[in-house]
């Protein structure tokens, strides 16, 4: 028999081809976007104070009918003149609130007291439930200079 050339049958079955997506890069583009997400998130710099209860402090000073709360340049707080700290004029508004005829307190800032502390004043002593709250003394920054 003479030499034959033997060709391959193009007609011979072959295995169908894959119509599935391949994946895989698709998990990668997405795990590197997660990265730089979590990378680029700002870490949390700000502390958000938290009051946990404890014992009831009972008021320092004296509360009388009406009561003066002042800021001054310097942004001390001060209860009828005398100087004391947040926690402790939480108490004294406290006690105020709870009279049985509740106390009048007279808010005196003072011009050059940053805004932040008498906003956080005025908060303290909303949230302490006074109900006789009143600006005094404004009439003296009518006068920009």
């Amino acid at each position: 028999m003479p030499y034959a050339v033997t060709r391959p049958n193009l007609y011979a079955r072959r295995p169908a081809p894959v119509a599935a997506m391949n994946v895989t890069p698709f998990i990668d583009v997405l795990l590197v976007l997660l990265i730089m997400m979590i990378l680029a998130m700002p870490i949390p710099v700000h502390v958000t104070p938290v009051d946990l209860p404890g014992e009831p402090k009972q008021p320092v000073l004296p509360v009388l009918a009406e009561n003066s709360i002042a800021i001054d340049a310097a942004d001390r707080l001060y209860w009828n003149g005398d100087a004391l700290s947040a926690d402790d004029l939480r108490v004294q508004v406290a006690a105020a609130s709870a009279m049985e005829q509740p106390a009048m307190l007279r808010f005196e800032p003072d011009a050059l007291a940053s805004y932040d502390t008498a906003s956080r004043t005025i908060a303290l002593i909303k949230d302490e439930g006074a109900t006789g709250f009143a600006f005094v003394g404004n009439e003296r920054h009518r006068k920009l200079d």
